[in-house]
């Protein structure tokens, strides 16, 4: 008899054994879901089309320059470059926001993005990128890979200027 092979009766008890516990166990319930995004407000944006990193700082400057805190924000953006939808993924401290890339893409996937712009300000305002904020943005542009959307650009905004982390070659 090989050491591997159960014999038609102890086959017959461990076939029982499970059936009997499978008895005592209840029934799982799962819950059956819809997801959808909600609109909180909207803003106008008369350039329609992102086609640069200084439009990108022009549509986040006024949405982000005045917080306290880190603000890591999602640009949906349509196959024409159009923002349709804008979403806060993160507020963090003072000085940091830890970003995942599973929340990015959560918004950017229900919107229907065909891409994305990602930005977040600098409460310091010196909008030089944290090795972090490198880091991150290349988690993301792998991500975005693997699910089919592009991340364009990662934008550092502060008050009075910016840093685009694609001029810097991280996207």
């Amino acid at each position: 008899m090989n050491y591997y092979e159960a014999s038609e009766l102890k086959q017959l008890e461990l076939l029982e054994g499970r059936i009997e516990i499978m008895k005592k166990q209840p029934a799982k319930r799962v819950n059956i879901v819809s997801l959808k995004l909600v609109r909180e407000s909207s803003i106008l944006y008369k350039q329609r089309r992102i086609t640069s990193p200084d439009d990108a700082y022009k549509l986040l400057r006024d949405f982000l320059v005045d917080s306290d805190r880190e603000r890591f924000v999602v640009v949906c953006l349509d196959t024409k470059n159009q923002p349709t939808a804008i979403n806060i993924c993160h507020v963090g401290s003072l000085n940091a926001s830890l970003v995942h890339p599973r929340e990015v893409m959560k918004a950017a996937i229900l919107s229907n993005a065909a891409s994305i712009l990602v930005g977040h300000n600098h409460p310091s305002q010196d909008p030089t990128p944290s090795r972090e904020d490198c880091e991150v943005t290349k988690r993301l542009v792998k991500a975005g890979k693997i699910i089919g959307i592009d991340v364009l650009d990662h934008i550092v905004v502060c008050e009075d200027k910016f840093v685009s982390l694609k001029e810097k070659g991280y996207v």
